[in-house]
């Protein structure tokens, strides 16, 4: 028997402080399985290199409860250690037996899979156990070795009497982490960290149903029934999942069928999916889905799954996957991710960099294909998908450059255009006096219909653009084409536009013009509305509101920066009120010598038209009801 110290060295001592101090307390039971992990893959690449005369066999990682004993069990069958081997792995405190493994077998190892980087993932044990005992035998032919430490430095190390290969961890645990020994709570981390290790873990047994063949020798008391109940090993863990097969194995169902694998409680099937798959210049495999998204920029985030060699890491993938896709769900696995000692946090580093551009560059090339394949798909499905790919038009100019071959911009009626299609289709109808295209659009399709049909009417082509974030998109595009500018439908602006028809002349005198604009003036609030007279056709409104462009796209940044991405502060409400002086309603105000009924047109007036961009509310509304039926009376 031997005792003695473990080995703190100056060097390792900082490393094991932060290990200590973990917040998280639940990551000793993914560390402890990582490394049985490691134990069995390293044998496994040791047989099949020859080094190791043994047979490998169908190992698995056990995990036992001992709810009397207070005592927790995680066994392996991998290669074990010598009594040696636990002295130097074991007792020099952050020393990675999986680096020294991975340098020694450096050009064979390297897709073996081996987790690595992690020297004090054993020690996390003691954040919950108060003795910790490993029982130990290695695939060499060399006695067992049992090792004790109640988690001081000292410890014992003895023989022991196992015979068969492998590692047996042994948590008695602590007073203060009892929950570690309930069935639920260790079920729950094994689904959480574990789901898709790549050695298969049983937890228990579980009850399957086999169907009795004619002619099997069965129990009397049996003997009736179609099936026989067996109890079998129950492993939690998909070893194989499909990030980790080739896109050429699984067929698209087989993408939905682990998309629910992933989130048993989402119903809804994705819209499509990306296969991450590139081992050079870094290694990161990975599907990603684009699930149902719509316009509401509030959708939560951190659904997508870091792993690194199919141990789950975190689901806060920032700066990992750009920013624009953190709205969709999925897995990104890769051990060229730089972790901390927790493997709870990332660290900044040009690795990190690329994977993110080449994530960006493989979603841009899958849409463009998808829409090149099969474009009424695509633009069945635009609406779903358009708030993501509009955000990484914003964000991410990589992107941005990419997005000009599949970014659709529909129509009112539902046709869709590329930029470089609307710029050909609207070049011979839609120019200002300038020269410079003019795109039209409503933001809102049933509150500008009547916007619409005008336009129409004028045979100018109205796109539909309602995303919350659309007026930033338009700064974007419209910096970068000059010779382009985006006018919604209500807009000021719209008169910009070379009308086909001659302008209509005022049916008003100068003067008369002048006495209706003093007149409307007196009656129409000045701080919220500036009145313009316009000689429009006899049989247009008299009353419209258009609001000021400029004024309008600020005031929609700053909503759409609510949640902080495009704050602006709050934009004060400024309209137009253009009126007609060729309708009748105009000259009827200007000829009526009751004031007290001139004032009542031209509140009616101008609440109708409020009341077309649904401006009127609350009590102004309420007003508004009371005096139009006094009106019909």
């Amino acid at each position: 028997m031997t005792t003695g110290k473990i080995n703190v060295s100056v060097e390792n001592i900082f490393p094991l402080i932060k290990k200590f101090l973990y917040s998280d307390h639940e990551i000793f039971l993914r560390e402890l399985i990582s490394n049985g992990t490691d134990a069995t893959l390293k044998l496994k690449h040791l047989t099949s290199i020859g080094e190791a005369k043994v047979e490998y066999g169908n190992p698995i990682i056990e995990v036992k409860i001992d709810k009397e004993g207070k005592k927790l069990h995680i066994i392996d069958q991998g290669l074990g250690m010598t009594a040696d081997e636990v002295e130097k792995y074991i007792n020099q405190v952050a020393f990675s037996g999986a680096e020294e493994f991975l340098d020694k077998y450096k050009d064979s190892a390297k897709d073996s899979g081996i987790i690595g980087h992690f020297g004090l993932g054993f020690y996390s044990a003691f954040m919950v156990a108060e003795k910790v005992e490993i029982i130990t035998k290695s695939f060499k032919d060399e006695p067992a070795a049992h090792w004790t430490c109640d988690g001081s430095p000292e410890f014992t190390l003895e023989p022991a009497d196992k015979t068969t290969r492998g590692t047996e961890i042994i948590l008695h645990i602590a007073e203060d982490s009892l929950e570690f020994l309930e069935e639920s709570k260790i079920s729950g981390l094994l689904n959480k960290y574990n789901k898709f290790m790549p050695i298969p873990i049983k937890f228990g047994t579980k009850t399957e149903k086999i169907e009795q063949k004619k002619g099997e020798e069965v129990a009397e008391e049996d003997k009736d029934k179609t099936f026989t109940e067996i109890e079998v090993d129950n492993i939690i863990n998909n070893p194989n999942p499909a990030w980790t097969k080739q896109p050429s194995e699984l067929t698209p169902e087989d993408y939905k069928s682990f998309y629910h694998e992933l989130y048993p409680m989402q119903f809804e099937e994705p819209l499509f999916h990306i296969h991450l798959n590139v081992d050079y210049p870094f290694n990161l495999t990975g599907i990603l889905y684009f699930p149902k998204l719509g316009s509401d920029l509030q959708i939560q985030k951190d659904k997508i799954q870091l792993y690194q060699n199919q141990v789950y890491v975190t689901d806060n993938v920032e700066g990992i996957v750009p920013e624009f896709l953190m709205m969709l769900k999925g897995v990104v696995d890769s051990p060229d991710i730089p972790l901390n000692v927790s493997r709870s946090g990332l660290q900044a580093d040009a690795a990190v960099k690329k994977i993110s551009n080449y994530i960006t560059r493989k979603v841009a090339d899958k849409l463009k294909s998808l829409f090149t394949e099969n474009r009424a798909d695509f633009e069945q499905k635009w609406n779903d998908i358009k708030i993501v790919l509009e955000y990484g038009m914003l964000s991410e100019d990589k992107f941005y450059e990419k997005a000009g071959a599949f970014v659709l911009y529909p129509t009112v009626d539902d046709k869709f255009y590329t930029l470089e299609e609307l710029k050909t289709n609207l070049a011979a109808n839609q120019t200002d006096k300038d020269g410079k295209l003019v795109v039209l659009y409503a933001g809102n399709k049933e509150a500008q219909h009547s916007y619409i049909e005008t336009a129409k009417e004028k045979g100018y082509e109205v796109l539909l653009l309602d995303s919350p974030i659309i007026s930033h998109l338009i700064q974007k595009i419209e910096g970068d084409n000059s010779n382009m500018t985006f006018i919604r439908v209500d807009s000021d602006h719209i008169d910009n536009l070379i009308k086909k028809e001659e302008t209509a002349i005022s049916k008003l005198s100068e003067e008369e013009q002048t006495n209706l604009k003093t007149v409307l003036e007196a009656i129409v609030p000045k701080q919220t509305y500036s009145v313009q007279l316009e000689a429009l056709d006899s049989n247009a409104s008299p009353f419209i509101i258009t609001q000021p462009e400029f004024m309008r796209r600020m005031k929609e940044m700053s909503q759409s920066g609510g949640g902080g991405m495009f704050g602006m502060g709050n934009m004060p409400e400024m309209y137009n009120l253009v009126v007609n002086t060729n309708s009748e309603l105009a000259t009827n105000i200007l000829n009526n010598k009751d004031a007290a009924a001139q004032e009542s047109l031209i509140k009616q007036a101008l609440d109708l038209a409020k009341l077309s961009q649904n401006l009127l509310k609350g009590e102004a509304l309420t007003a508004f009801v009371k005096r139009s039926f006094e009106m019909i009376k």
